[in-house]
C-alpha cells in the first residue's frame, strides 16, 4: 500500500515539475511573437513616415555597384594612391552616400559593359559614357556633360587637318564612342592608312608618343586631361569628329533606379554640389543638368 501511495506521489510531482518546465519556453515563445509584432509595427510605421517625408527606404548594407573603365581619366582610374578616382566616380559616390548606398566602384573592360549590366555584376556603367548612338540600349539619365571627338596629333606633327590623315595611322579604343563615329563615317576611314584599335587611351597616347601610330581618335574631356597632366607634347585638331553628350546608362526598362539617380543628379546641380565637383576636376562647371 505504502509503495502505491509512494508511486502516485512521485507521479504527481513529476506531472507538476513538466507543467512547470513547460510554461516558460510558452511565456518566451509569447514575449517573443509580441516583440516580432511591435518590432514589425514600428517599422512599418517608420517606412509610412518616411514615405511621407519623400524619402527613400534603403535596406540595411544595400549596394550602388558602379562599372566604369579604370584606364579613363579623368573619369575614373587609379590615381597615384591606389584608389580608384575620378570626376564621375566623384559624382556617383556623392550620388550613392545621399541614397543611403554603400558606393561600390567596380572596374570593367569596356567591351564587356553590356554583359556586366545583364548579369547584375554592376547597377549602371557611369564613366564618360556616351548616350548618342546607344539611346534604345539602355536606361538613361539626363545628360549631364557635353564631348567632342578629337582627333589628338604630336604638338610638332606635320598634321594640321582632317585630310592631313590620309595615309596615317589612326589609334582608336576598342568599343568606344570614337570607334563608332568613325564607323558612321566609312568615307573618311577609307583615306587612313591603317586604323588600329587598342584596350585603352593610355596605350593609345602612348604609341602615339613612340611614334607608332600618328593620331588618336579620341574624347576631347579625357584629352584636355590627359594633355595637361602629360606636358606640352600633344595637341588636338580643330575640326571635330562627332559631338556627343555623356549620360548614366543603366539596364533596359531599369527606371526605378535611374529615376532615384536623377533626382540626386538634380539636387546636386540644385544645390551647387555637381558645380564644385566639376570645378575640381576641370578648374570650371561644365557639366549641363539645370542650365
Amino acid at each position: 500500500m505504502k509503495k502505491k501511495v509512494m508511486s502516485l506521489v512521485m507521479a504527481g510531482m513529476m506531472v507538476l515539475s513538466l507543467a512547470g518546465c513547460n510554461s516558460k519556453p510558452a511565456e518566451t515563445t509569447a514575449a517573443t511573437a509580441a516583440s516580432s509584432e511591435a518590432e514589425s509595427e514600428s517599422e512599418a510605421a517608420s517606412a509610412e513616415e518616411a514615405s511621407e517625408a519623400g524619402t527613400e527606404v534603403v535596406t540595411a548594407g544595400a549596394t550602388f555597384t558602379v562599372g566604369f573603365d579604370q584606364d579613363f581619366p579623368p573619369m575614373g582610374f587609379i590615381g597615384n594612391d591606389g584608389e580608384y578616382t575620378g570626376f564621375d566616380l566623384a559624382l556617383a559616390r556623392e550620388t550613392a552616400t545621399r541614397l543611403g548606398l554603400e558606393f561600390v566602384p567596380q572596374p570593367i573592360a569596356w567591351d564587356s559593359k553590356d554583359m556586366e549590366l545583364d548579369s547584375g555584376n554592376v547597377d549602371c556603367i557611369w564613366n564618360g559614357f556616351t548616350m548618342n548612338g546607344r539611346e534604345d540600349n539602355y536606361t538613361w539619365t539626363d545628360a549631364y556633360m557635353n564631348n567632342e571627338q578629337v582627333f589628338v596629333v604630336l604638338a610638332d606633327s606635320e598634321i594640321q587637318m582632317v585630310a592631313d590623315l590620309a595615309g596615317k595611322v589612326v589609334a582608336v579604343q576598342v568599343d568606344s564612342s570614337a570607334e563608332a563615329a568613325l564607323k558612321d563615317d566609312p568615307d573618311l576611314v577609307a583615306t587612313f592608312g591603317t586604323l588600329q584599335t587598342v584596350p585603352d587611351y593610355n596605350t593609345a597616347l602612348q604609341d602615339l608618343q613612340m611614334g607608332a601610330v600618328d593620331a588618336v581618335a579620341m574624347d576631347s574631356i579625357v584629352a584636355g586631361f590627359q594633355i595637361e597632366q602629360r606636358g606640352d607634347g600633344f595637341r588636338w585638331l580643330d575640326e571635330t569628329l562627332a559631338a556627343e553628350q555623356y549620360g548614366v546608362g543603366f539596364k533596359k526598362g531599369n527606371t526605378e533606379l535611374r529615376d532615384q539617380v536623377q533626382k540626386v543628379l538634380e539636387e546636386m546641380a540644385a544645390d551647387g554640389t555637381l558645380a564644385k565637383i566639376s570645378e575640381e576636376w576641370f578648374s570650371k562647371d561644365i557639366t549641363t543638368i539645370g542650365k
